[in-house]
């Protein structure tokens, strides 16, 4: 198709800038003179993928070599995916407009369990059968990675390979074997068998699944010689691993529309909830030098005026004064704001405040994540109601009026009692303010909490919980918001809706796959957008395959059961899993990481926290 036809038919959908391409730090090359062509999909709009950090590693890690060209692919929303299937357009990269059908790889990252029906469409637009087994030849090779392959199951039947863990080594191992391959003309099966053998690599057609009367997992077999159980990749060093000097700037608005830096991976905290605080164990930090050089070429490369640290608890990390020392000597000078999320309300002080403050002054978000100190133990938040106010009082007294807090709805062993908690403690910090004789004066306070509703995930150790259903959803949303009478506080909740379907993806098996297939083929897709989302669809999909949702995500699982997952290998043992879900039945809590070592098996890496010099 020629560049005016194709603009003109991007003049007929919402937000062309999705589609155009040629954005600023944008990759092109000369396609005779690569050997490999990567097409990164993101199973969702190109304003989430966009923000997504990363997608902005690999994409630039990759392209740094000169055999590789990587480009970025999008799910296309649905008005022009209409466009595309009207005129015969397959799925294009935006880089060269080429049909990823004839690339040689076509990766998925997997953020969210609600994006599988994404993955099997964008497949469809590009021509190629969803089904790994009607893909005979050795490229396009279909690979995943992300938080979501910790579980891979449920799409088992539709990718060749997982990369589990952290992709930056891995991920180039795997292409430098298929670039053997392809030049000796080998077959995708020795490929697959080859590819196993590398530490971080899943091959799911290497293991054959059996099942009890039950329907529970009877048994995961290798064979061909894979093996037994797959361990995820880490980063040793995050001083010397690649990380980007630029960004693609989009021409549209994003959602997270800045530069971002990297500043550790892993979580010393182990909230019980918190599947990415398990799985991105051990904590590796960068040094403030490192970050500080990142930090100020990536302004300099993309006239972004807004800065923010990534971290999964950005207050944990042990040079953070000396960074924002650092760091404020030339974002001030040069006008950039400095964003520090996820902060965390039992190590807030008034000097990080000061800070903050140095940039913009904007609400500070919290997350005690239960209303009552016995819920807070039993998830292991090892926060204080003491600490949520000395916080909420420093916020205060430094001219804060606005406090977002983030709480979790069908937590195990929750009760309306630790509901009305939740809304008893958005009262008491607006008491709190008025106490004050140094708060703000001239405008009211606000407190604003927002409600998420608890889905089980593989490898923590609320594993082994039912997740509460629709109903019962509803009826805790309606009695929380009952329970409120204070017109300074808001409640918000998400919608209960996809609840269920994610948690039957995050603990299924490979007989989903069925599901997902038929589903998609119904016209299921954009399943985390409500405006798209039909749960009468999946509701005839399950049928039709004699699964229920419900067997995945509301039964109790027995410690002895096999799970799904359990042939994957992600550091964290499941003795260790079984014991804080018994503790936390208890109202147990267990010390941070650097407090003391509880054993959970992270050690094996021999890097991070579990080593440091205490």
């Amino acid at each position: 198709m020629d560049e005016k036809e194709f603009e003109r038919l991007l003049l007929s959908v919402q937000k062309p800038g999705r589609y155009s391409g040629g954005e600023i730090n944008s990759v092109i090359k000369n396609k005779t003179q690569v050997d490999v062509r990567f097409a990164f999909c993101f199973p969702d709009t190109y304003e989430i993928g966009m923000s997504h950090l990363g997608m902005k590693i690999l994409y630039s890690q990759f392209n740094s070599r000169d055999d590789i060209w990587c480009e970025r692919v999008f799910a296309p929303w649905v008005d022009f995916e209409e466009v595309m299937r009207k005129n015969k357009i397959p799925l294009f990269a935006l880089e060269s407009r080429d049909s990823i059908k004839d690339f040689d790889f076509i990766g998925f990252t997997l953020q969210y369990e609600m994006c599988y029906t994404n993955v099997l469409n964008m497949l469809d637009l590009a021509g190629l059968p969803v089904r790994s087994a009607d893909r005979q030849a050795l490229s396009p090779l279909v690979v995943a990675g992300g938080p979501c392959c910790c579980n891979a199951e449920p799409l088992a039947d539709f990718v060749d390979l997982f990369f589990l863990g952290e992709g930056e080594e891995v991920d180039l191992e795997v292409i430098d074997l298929y670039k053997e391959f392809k030049k000796k003309g080998g077959s995708k099966q020795d490929f697959l068998r080859a590819a196993a053998e590398i530490e971080g690599v899943y091959v799911p057609s290497l293991y054959d699944v059996t099942y009890n009367e039950d329907g529970t997992v009877k048994a995961v077999q290798p064979k061909y010689g894979a093996p037994k159980t797959v361990k995820k990749r880490i980063i040793k060093d995050m001083d010397t691993v690649f990380y980007p000097d630029k960004f693609v700037v989009p021409f549209i608005e994003i959602v997270h529309d800045r530069a971002v830096q990297e500043i550790f991976r892993g979580c010393i905290r182990g909230c019980r909830f918190c599947q990415a605080g398990f799985i991105y164990r051990p904590v590796r930090e960068k040094s403030a030098e490192t970050i500080n050089r990142q930090a100020r070429a990536l302004c300099d490369n993309t006239g972004y005026d807004e800065i923010s640290v990534s971290s999964l608890s950005t207050s944990d990390y042990t040079e953070l004064e000396p960074l924002l020392n650092k760091m404020l000597c030339w974002t001030e000078k040069e006008h950039i704001s400095l964003a520090l999320p996820s902060l965390r309300v039992d190590n807030f002080s008034k000097e990080l405040l000061e800070k903050i403050n140095h940039v913009r002054k904007s609400g500070l978000t919290f997350a005690p994540e239960a209303g009552t100190q016995r819920l807070r133990d039993v998830i292991n938040k090892n926060v204080t109601e003491e600490e949520i106010f000395r916080t909420c009082r420093t916020a205060f007294e430094g001219g804060y009026t606005a406090v977002k807090l983030y709480f979790m709805l069908g937590l195990p062993t929750e009760t309306d009692e630790d509901l009305k908690g939740i809304a008893d403690l958005g009262s008491r910090i607006i008491d709190l303010f008025y106490s004050l004789p140094d708060r703000p004066k001239g405008k009211a306070p606000s407190v604003s909490i927002s409600v998420s509703t608890f889905v089980p995930k593989p490898f923590t150790p609320f594993e082994f919980e039912p997740q509460i259903d629709k109903a019962e959803i509803e009826r805790r949303q309606l009695y929380l918001k009952q329970c409120n009478t204070n017109r300074k506080v808001s409640i918000s909740w998400h919608d209960s809706a996809t609840s269920l379907l994610e948690g039957a993806f995050a603990r299924g098996d490979r007989r989903l796959g069925q599901v997902i297939e038929n589903a998609f083929k119904k016209g299921c897709k954009f399943d985390s957008w409500n405006e798209c989302f039909k749960p009468e669809l999946w509701e005839e999909a399950f049928a039709e395959c004699g699964l229920s949702p419900e067997f995945y995500a509301g039964r109790a699982r027995d410690y002895a059961e096999i799970n799904p997952w359990d042939h994957l290998d992600y550091g964290v043992t499941k003795k260790f899993l079984i014991s804080e879900n018994e503790r936390a039945h208890k109202a147990q809590t267990t010390p941070n990481c650097r407090e003391k070592c509880a054993g959970c098996g992270a050690a094996c890496y021999g890097e991070g926290v579990c080593f440091e010099k205490r």
